[in-house]
């Protein structure tokens, strides 16, 4: 054995115990420290030949790279939508390493029977019935992407051929319906032969990124005479969490065949407040669904869910045939279900924050950040030099500068406030805005003060 490896092996528990103090550290000091630094990048360096043993790789990390990093897991970093890991997620994700479990097949011990429970968990968090089956991918870009290649089998099936065994031209052109799609789905689209170009927008409601319902109706009824098409409805958009009336959308099945999928990439968890679960009426009637927990869930990077009213379809695009792997049977194995054979136990994260706080505890997590980005919305509609773009429906706040709001002064107002706030660029109806979405639960009404009082002070030096 190479020397260094003997000797980390053999120094494991402490090394570990150095490992866990250094993160307890770095967590400790995480919500005070600059959001987005502005220390200058390391110069890349060799490669060592001899290496130099664990702890003097994290002694580099922690000189070289670490000054670098973003508080992206801290309570005011509000780019994109991104959550942090609660304590529970972490142990799991620790423990997932420590495991190291490739839980692709039933085969070799539980790990496909701990995802299905957590699996089961997360249905019944988000008030899906057991006809939704789900399984663990990376995140929502492939989450929108398997239910999309499923609705591609699906279409198949009505035209009497198998896009998985003959190829997407074998289905001839393809529509796919959406009044505001997130970026992800003609990407999948492109992914899949399909190609971005199969997309077509649907118009919206007035002031409002919802599909018009009777818009999607009439771009079903006129390309009727080509066949079934796929209807991508939105549950929770992106830049102002706008919901498309799925129970609507559902209904025009009973005169036009498509396939329903739902982007409820962290949409769904407004299943969690009582006060929101209205939001997402009709999400279990969707034929595939997107949801992203490392986003509102707060469980770490890389994990997502898609569920599916058919498990059929699915293994007919994803099934591997190989000897070692065995036949499908009545429960396939993860291998046949994702793009992914060889993947980590993503799920065990997922079981452990689940198990620690439960329902409760996720929708306290929900309804603290529903109240910080309705605080933050009033903070901004207060602040002379901005205004809302639109109301705060749930937790993203999409807001401007009232005069000259281009995207180079927007830029210069985050760049004044980052060290002690992080929030992100967007388009809106053709004027350029900033979004904050609050999804981190470590996130309080403190914290939202704080960020209205940069976006204050960062205004007096435009």
């Amino acid at each position: 054995m190479h020397p260094r490896l003997a000797t980390d092996r053999d120094g494991l528990p402490h090394l570990l115990e150095t490992v866990r103090q250094h993160a307890a550290d770095v967590l400790a000091r995480i919500a005070e420290q600059e959001v987005v630094p502005a220390a200058p990048l390391p110069e890349p360096a060799s490669l060592s030949v001899q290496g130099a043993g664990l702890q003097a790789a994290l002694d580099e990390f922690a000189a070289r790279w670490e000054p670098v990093l973003s508080a992206s897991a801290g309570p005011r970093y509000l780019g994109f939508v991104t959550g942090g890991v609660t304590p529970a997620a972490l142990a799991g994700d620790w423990l997932t390493s420590t495991w190291d479990q490739n839980a692709f097949s039933s085969l070799d011990g539980a790990g496909q029977h701990l995802e299905r429970e957590t699996i089961g968990w997360l249905r019944s968090l988000f008030g899906l019935s057991d006809r939704q089956h789900g399984t663990f991918v990376s995140g929502a870009t492939m989450s929108n992407t398997v239910g999309l290649a499923i609705a591609r089998e699906w279409l198949g099936e009505q035209r009497g051929v198998s896009p998985a065994e003959h190829g997407a031209g074998s289905l001839g052109a393809v529509r796919v319906l959406s009044g505001a799609a997130h970026s992800s789905v003609p990407k999948g689209l492109s992914m899949l032969g399909l190609g971005r170009r199969a997309m077509v927008s649907v118009p919206t409601r007035p002031g409002r990124e919802a599909v018009d319902l009777p818009a999607l109706e009439h771009a079903l009824a006129e390309g009727e005479a080509d066949g079934p098409c796929i209807v991508v409805a939105n549950a929770g958009t992106v830049n102002t969490v706008d919901f498309d009336d799925l129970r609507g959308i559902a209904a025009l099945r009973e005169r036009y065949p498509f396939w329903l999928h739902v982007d409820a990439a962290f949409g769904a968890f407004a299943a969690l407040s009582p006060d929101h679960a209205h939001l997402v009426d009709g999400l279990d009637l969707a034929d595939s669904i997107c949801v992203d927990l490392h986003k509102w869930l707060n469980v770490p990077y890389d994990s997502a869910v898609q569920f599916t009213r058919r498990p059929d379809l699915q293994t007919s695009v994803f099934q591997n045939a190989a000897a070692y792997l065995g036949p499908l049977g009545d429960t396939p194995d993860m291998a046949h279900l994702t793009p992914e054979n060889s993947r980590r136990l993503r799920a065990l994260a997922t079981w452990f924050t689940l198990r620690a706080y439960g329902r409760d505890g996720h929708r306290e997590i929900t309804e603290r950040c529903i109240g910080c980005a309705r605080a933050l919305g009033d903070a901004v509609d207060g602040i002379p030099g901005l205004r809302l773009l639109a109301p705060v429906r749930l937790n993203v706040v999409c807001f401007t500068l009232a005069d000259d709001p281009t995207a180079e002064r927007l830029t210069a107002l985050t760049e004044q406030m980052a060290d002690e706030a992080f929030l992100t660029p967007t388009v809106l109806d053709g004027v350029p805005a900033l979004r904050a979405a609050f999804s981190n639960w470590q996130t309080t009404e403190t914290d939202t003060g704080r960020v209205a009082a940069a976006l204050q002070a960062a205004l007096h030096k435009l």
